[in-house]
């Protein structure tokens, strides 16, 4: 029963840090059918701003770890909005070209952060409660796990709340149904799609900062790796669908941590699989929209 605990609690610190990159890729693409092969490094300049402050400011406090919080968010968000300000504005109506400047702007952002922090890992210092484990129905979690979750939580609700409940979520809903109507309004949709590219990309920052808690590491690699189970994620949930984000974040975490601990490390594999069956059966996701 321990065993069933911990992958659960774990599977869920997974599935949140999943959800906070799988979250701007949703929002973007839902919004603005912009599908982002970018994304992964928004995350990954975020993650090194924020080891980048944590180490001048003390490893391993609490302070730091917050403070590289904020400057993780900000960075992408910054980063996010001159990505679509100069490279997917221009480009709205063309989407093969989308991909192929997302791509290329993937890659050279690669070699870019090999050639100032280098290629190999850099392992980072966090709190010292969260490099320890809490004992729940017998089973010791480790405590980042609830950071994340935590995060991740507070994450989803302000999304919704901004776009239900603010002026600029309702421009941004309302330019998705009709851009043109909103245009001849007298509303610069052309700004409110740049916020949601902000957005986004500050979800993709904090998920770097704490994919370095997760990980206990920093690298060049580490938005590519988690972009993949990202898209995953997206796909599964249907594109677009925020909701339906977070419900496969979860699942696709649970599935890798039970497949990994009870079938000889073939999460991957599995998440993978259950890809495939979802794009078979229900082409549209979980909770995706029909076409």
């Amino acid at each position: 029963m321990s065993t069933v605990i911990l992958l659960l609690v774990t599977g869920l610190g997974l599935g949140a840090l999943y959800f906070l990159v799988a979250a701007g890729l949703s929002l973007i693409y839902g919004l603005m059918g912009v599908l982002n092969f970018a994304h992964g490094s928004f995350l990954t300049i975020g993650a090194f701003a924020g080891f980048e402050l944590s180490r001048r400011i003390g490893d391993g406090s609490w302070g730091a770890l917050i403070a590289s919080m904020v400057l993780g968010a900000i960075v992408g968000m910054v980063v996010a909005a001159l990505t679509e300000f100069l490279l997917i504005r221009p480009l709205y109506t063309r989407h093969i070209e989308q991909v192929l400047v997302t791509v290329g702007l993937a890659l050279a952002s690669v070699a870019l952060f090999e050639g100032i922090w280098g290629t190999d890992p850099i392992y980072t210092a966090k709190p010292a409660w969260l490099g320890q484990t809490t004992l729940i129905l017998g089973a010791r979690i480790p405590n980042d796990r609830f950071l994340l979750i935590g995060c991740a939580v507070l994450v989803l609700i302000a999304i919704v709340v901004f776009l239900k409940r603010t002026r600029y979520g309702l421009i941004i809903r309302a330019g998705v149904e009709n851009r043109s109507m909103v245009t001849a309004l007298g509303i610069d949709v052309r700004r409110a799609f740049t916020l949601v590219f902000a957005i986004g990309g500050a979800a993709a920052g904090l998920g770097g900062v704490l994919s370095s808690v997760y990980y206990g590491y920093v690298s060049a690699h580490l938005g590519g790796s988690l972009l993949i189970f990202a898209f995953i994620v997206t796909v599964i949930g249907g594109l677009g669908s925020l909701a339906g984000a977070a419900i496969a974040s979860v699942l696709v975490a649970l599935l890798q941590q039970f497949a990994n601990f009870y079938l000889g490390g073939t999460g991957d594999l599995a998440v993978v699989l259950a890809l495939a069956a979802v794009l078979l059966i229900r082409p549209r996701g979980l909770l995706g929209k029909k076409a």
